[in-house]
């Protein structure tokens, strides 16, 4: 019981004796209540100098256990104590999401079609956040910062509102030059070779229909300190092309895996996408 106090009140009096302990014994009890011990051996040590003191193992573990105080100090507000141990374990199990969601893996679901298709509408994938380093809360800092690597699928804030997060996949780093040309991407003037890029076939005919060319961009030179980001469905993808760099900083984790996949498009009875669990990003 390291770390754990004890302390006798009048309402745990009556919750032993509602228990079934004798009324002799729960009366010999009250010249420790309402004092507090800091250890379970202090505590054990005054109840051995009353009289009548617990003289059962049943009796003292009894006390023991309705006596304890919870780490969070919840007993003046909650008195009852199972309801106290409930919200106890409640807050606990919040504080443990919350650092493990911070600081080691965090779900994030995917509404659109960019990522088509290494990731699919309606995916919900596990993104690892301490890729890049382990991130300080509340600021774009990383202890033990990792470099962000061309072809990475990343996490960060959208430029435009940095409180929805985005998904796509970094092609230029700073200090490179970029440029596209339709179907190829070229960083300092060298094409690059992108299996996961994907160009629907219906989008690239109706531009051939219409005789116009594919979109371009650039060249343009990636600034220091940032990263230049592209979906990997080319022709449906708001991305750098639109809205321009994202701090390297403000990224804050890389894609891993699909952990469960339903389009939402499909209602609640179709569009489970059960062949996509597991799914290892790329």
């Amino acid at each position: 019981m390291i770390g754990r106090s004890f302390q006798l009140t009048d309402s745990v009096l009556d919750e032993l004796q509602h228990l079934g302990m004798g009324t002799e014994l729960v009366k010999s009890l009250r010249p420790v209540v309402n004092r507090k011990y800091f250890s379970k051996r202090e505590f054990v040590a005054a109840l051995s100098q009353l009289s009548p003191a617990p003289s059962s193992a049943v009796e003292r573990k009894m006390i023991l256990k309705h006596s304890r105080l919870g780490f969070l100090g919840l007993e003046r507000f909650i008195p009852n104590r199972t309801i106290r141990e409930w919200v106890e374990a409640l807050i606990f199990a919040l504080i443990i999401a919350s650092i493990v969601r911070t600081f080691l893996f965090a779900p994030f679901k995917i509404p659109s079609g960019s990522m088509i298709p290494a990731i699919s509408i309606g995916d919900h994938i596990f993104a690892t956040m301490f890729s890049y380093g382990l991130p300080v809360p509340f600021t774009n800092t990383k202890l033990f910062p990792q470099a962000i690597e061309r072809g990475d699928i990343v996490i960060f804030p959208y430029p435009l509102d940095p409180s929805v997060d985005y998904i796509k996949r970094v092609i230029a780093l700073e200090g490179e030059t970029v440029t596209v040309r339709g179907m190829k991407v070229s960083i300092d003037g060298n094409e690059l070779s992108e299996p996961y890029a994907y160009y629907d076939p219906r989008i690239v005919a109706d531009y051939r229909r219409q005789g116009r060319a594919l979109p371009s961009y650039g060249p343009v030179k990636i600034p220091p300190g940032k990263v230049f980001m592209m979906g990997d469905n080319r022709l449906n993808s708001s991305d750098s092309r639109v809205w321009g760099f994202v701090p390297a900083d403000a990224v804050k984790g890389k894609g891993r895996i699909v952990y469960w996949s339903h389009d939402p498009r499909e209602g609640w009875f179709g569009g489970y996408q059960i062949g996509r669990i597991g799914t290892l990003l790329e």
